[in-house]
């Protein structure tokens, strides 16, 4: 089990990480989500040992990355948001490097890597410079690289960022095997489906704090199931704001110049019923959208902004 107990990590004085604990467990996909800036790099720099934490405690079943940094290591895959591969080696030649790296050897290390491309979908590939592969299979090459040494925890930052979508399929069906074989994974990404999709419980983080988490029952339970009401146009927030603030079951989530998301309760007819009311006053709207209750709209209730803002 992953356990990270009260991380921070600052930058002069900038506090990108602050105070934040979870656990990861045997075979469990844990999602930590949120906005650029959130602080989920940085965190997981910090639990792979690139960064030093400037207080906490990171353990992985028993052993501690502080006083223990080799035997941490070694028991951990990482997979960069970044393709790291050698271009011009090929599929199996890279896996042999890393898996030497991460102290492999002999037939072992060869059955490994057989594996890990059978796992992938690359075993018809394997001799072929890696240059040549298309984006999702560096992808799938790059997963199977933090996994040739059978780690009992995988760290996946976006792993499927800027591929098709059934490269991205066959990606998560590779983390679905990893975790049923007993592995942990901490999983990071941008595409809200997925997370609702592949992870067992889900981490919202902003600021570089978890506000949140829990499975996604739980955490629709934390804020309700209202939907989301998103308005963007020329009106001003002094305008806006007033209209909204007559009816007291509508909780204002975000309000600028020109943006209000409105948090309307699941009753029916509600939204319908708001919407007629601001429109009633002459407002400058353009654009009107309404999220259903999902994970999209939770994290927005709890951040108050997009995942990608």
């Amino acid at each position: 089990m992953l356990s990270v107990e009260g991380l921070s990590r600052s930058f002069g004085s900038l506090q990108a990480v602050r105070d934040i604990s979870f656990r990861v467990h045997p075979g469990e996909i844990y999602g930590l989500l949120g906005p650029n800036g959130a602080g989920k790099t940085t965190t997981i720099s910090c639990i792979c040992g690139l960064l030093r934490p400037s207080s906490g405690r990171i353990e992985l079943h028993g052993t501690d990355l502080g006083s223990q940094p080799i035997a941490f290591k070694r028991r951990i895959g990482v997979v960069p948001q970044e393709i790291a591969l050698y271009g011009d080696l090929s599929a199996r030649e890279n896996l042999s490097f890393w898996g030497r790296l991460a102290g492999l050897r002999g037939s072992a290390l060869q059955r490994r890597v057989t594996a890990v491309l059978e796992t992938v979908g690359l075993a018809e590939r394997s001799r072929e410079p890696c240059r040549k592969f298309s984006g999702g299979m560096k992808r799938r090459l790059n997963l199977a690289v933090g996994m040739v040494h059978e780690p009992q925890l995988l760290l996946l930052d976006e792993p499927t960022v800027g591929i098709d979508v059934q490269a991205r399929i066959n990606i998560l069906d590779v983390v679905r095997d990893i975790a049923r074989r007993g592995t942990a994974v901490l999983y990071t990404t941008h595409y809200l489906e997925e997370a609702q999709e592949l992870c067992d419980r889900i981490g919202i983080m902003d600021k570089g704090k978890i506000f949140a988490e829990g499975d996604l029952e739980h955490l629709k339970g934390l804020v309700g199931e209202g939907q989301i009401l998103t308005l963007r146009g020329g009106f001003a927030a002094d305008a806006l704001r007033p209209v909204v603030a007559a009816d007291d079951t509508v909780r204002i989530v975000s309000l600028e110049d020109g943006a209000a998301m409105l948090d309307i309760p699941p009753h029916r007819g509600e939204v319908s019923s708001v919407l007629s009311r601001i429109l009633g006053h002459g407002l400058s709207i353009d654009d009107i959208s309404i999220q259903e209750p999902n994970l999209q709209s939770v994290f927005l209730k709890l951040t108050g902004r997009e995942l990608r803002d």
